[in-house]
């Protein structure tokens, strides 16, 4: 869940490999640093504990036109300077940043120290550039070949970049279960563990796979397996531009993000056509469906879950990535749908993984176009909701969404189970969503009000029904990432199985009321909830006036058919999150001790 940048041209490298470094501060600021080579110099290291811009204020440029960086999301070892990237050997000739864990680290160590080696770490990365050293020597002063022999004897998962004093003209980079991205320009080359680092320099990327290895010099990439195959992959290009990775004039990237989603809803929409006609008719063969996920994308699986069993009435289970692998299922008939904006989320690729070798049909649900899932699923569709910086998603969930309508619609349509104007009908309410989304960012006054009330609260209960109980985890989720109150999310009938003791006149409830076949039993509820004092947040349906009975509060949403409220209420809920972090004052982009994209088991 850190970021790696790597450059080699004939530019000044510690100002590109900063630059490019901050695009990727959301995914990991504990701690960053710099190494570069060449330039008349040697091997220089520069390290800070904190945010890139701690980093920036201790780095002069130096004429080198080579060099790694790296911003840091502990796993092993707490944040501090000595555990920061990049790490170098014994020598101070080698120098190493690493994503991912490795697993036999510490005996790794033991025999490295055997050999006179000395650690000043705590990390399980520092043993990377020790084995370097050693293998480099064997191999005659090989960089490549020192890199491969290393890495063969690594257990676990990494993206690793390397560089070399004595070699200024090459940076060296491995990768195996962690992303990596190579990036080629004129007379230069990049590596990064994702692509919006880069789309300031180049729009051509190659995106490195599993037991590849590659040598970027200025002229070239290449690639290869580790058992010494050349790699022959095309560029693909990316058609992100620079400043749809920047913050616009917003205040924080989260609520820029937040903004764009009836454009990033379009995109889903209009998108999907294409997606749509590369569909394998052998997918209607499925009997069950199995959705896959983590985090949010879970919670887009439970929206998933109400719709394929309406429009397909297919069994349907939703499985946590984390927890599949060891659940003891082999039906070989069922249809998985992997969903991760990433593509690069580690749980949900192992999933992915293990469902093919049960024998398993799988379809990737992605934001990133050629990331890893996409290669390890059958089939992809893409949300194309633009990139998402904001470590707590926003817009990539609400086109998750999108997805689960679009995609359940069709398999329905396809396999006879609703008609030909029941699914354009489907259509015509999704573009009502997105002005329904439109109406709602249009006037956030009434949301601001009861975040500042919210943001007072140490607890507060998030409470729905049917394809709304998925939508109050969801809304649950983000208040707790970024504002750090304590939420959970329940389905409102089970509040008398236990969560009523913990209701108090200081206990919110948001309560998320839909027009539907469960909303006398939602207002029953709420009743519940005010006759224990809780006061209640309703969001409900533009012109409801019985809600107004049991509480004052209320936020209403455009009205539309109740099937697709889900994605107007999550965006209520997202900028109630984003209003009450701003009002604790509390870092809404850089939620502590998370990340972005999480790319370790």
């Amino acid at each position: 869940m850190c970021g790696i940048v790597g450059y080699i041209g004939n530019r000044e490298a510690t100002t590109i490999l900063l630059e490019a470094l901050k695009k990727l501060e959301y995914r990991g600021y504990d701690s960053s640093g710099v190494a570069v080579v060449g330039g008349g110099s040697d091997l220089r290291v520069v390290r800070s504990l904190g945010y890139i811009s701690n980093l920036e204020s201790r780095i002069k440029p130096t004429g080198a036109t080579t060099g790694i960086s790296h911003t840091r999301w502990a796993t092993h070892g707490v944040p501090s300077e000595e555990n920061a990237h990049p790490h170098m050997d014994g020598s101070s000739s080698i120098a190493v940043v690493h994503n991912g864990i490795i697993d036999n680290h510490l005996a790794l160590k033991q025999e490295l120290s055997g050999k006179g080696h000395t650690f000043l770490s705590q990390t399980d990365s520092e043993v990377v550039p020790h084995l370097i050293q050693e293998e480099y020597e064997d191999n005659g002063g090989d960089l490549l070949e020192a890199v491969r022999s290393a890495v063969g004897k690594l257990k676990g998962s990494y993206a690793i970049v390397v560089v070399h004093k004595d070699h200024p003209d090459m940076v060296v980079s491995a990768r195996m279960r962690s992303p990596m991205v190579l990036g080629k320009g004129v007379n230069e080359g990049f590596v990064a563990s994702d692509v919006t680092a880069l789309l300031k320099y180049t729009n051509r990327f190659l995106y490195m796979e599993d037991g590849e290895i590659a040598l970027l010099t200025r002229g070239d990439i290449h690639v290869e397996t580790l058992e010494g195959e050349t790699v022959d992959r095309e560029l693909t290009s990316v058609d992100w531009a620079e400043e749809d990775a920047e913050k616009g004039g917003f205040d924080h990237f989260m609520i820029k993000e937040i903004f764009e989603q009836p454009q990033s809803l379009h995109q889903t929409l209009t998108g999907w056509r294409s997606d749509e006609e590369g569909l394998s008719r052998e997918l209607l063969r499925a009997r069950m469906m199995r959705v896959i996920a983590c985090g949010t994308s879970y919670h887009a699986g439970l929206v998933g879950r109400c719709l394929f069993e309406k429009f397909t009435s297919l069994p349907t289970q939703v499985d946590m990535a984390s927890e599949y692998r060891y659940a003891n299922s082999t039906l070989d008939d069922s249809l998985v749908l992997l969903m991760t904006q990433s593509g690069e989320t580690a749980d949900t690729i192992a999933a992915a993984r293990e469902a093919r070798r049960r024998g398993m049909k799988t379809i990737a649900v992605t934001n990133v176009v050629g990331s890893t899932i996409t290669r390890e699923s059958e089939t992809s569709l893409h949300l194309r909701s633009g990139p998402e910086i904001g470590v707590a998603a926003s817009k990539t969930f609400t086109s998750q969404v999108m997805m689960m309508y679009l995609l359940s619609s069709h398999m329905g349509y396809q396999m006879g189970r609703i008609s030909k104007d029941e699914h354009d009908a489907i259509q015509t309410n999704l573009r009502y969503v997105i002005r329904a989304v439109e109406g709602i960012l249009n006037d956030v006054s009434r949301i601001k009000e009861q975040a500042r009330w919210l943001s007072k609260a140490r607890d507060a209960f998030y409470i729905g029904r049917y394809i709304n109980f998925p939508t109050a985890l969801e809304g649950a989720l983000k208040m707790k990432e970024i504002s750090y109150i304590h939420c959970e999310g329940y389905p409102a009938g089970e509040l008398k199985h236990g969560p009523l003791a913990l209701l108090t006149e200081e206990t919110p409830i948001i309560a998320l009321i839909s027009d539907d076949h469960t909303y006398d039993k939602m207002l029953g509820n709420v009743g519940e909830c005010s006759a224990r004092s809780s006061p209640v947040l309703a969001i409900a349906p533009e012109g409801d006036r019985e809600v107004k009975r049991y509480t004052d509060r209320v936020i209403t949403y455009p009205r539309i058919d109740p099937l697709f409220s889900p994605i107007p209420i999550s965006v209520i809920l997202q900028l109630l999150a984003y209003y009450a972090a701003k009002e604790r004052g509390c870092e809404i982009d850089k939620p502590r001790n998370l990340a972005k994209s999480v790319t370790v088991e």
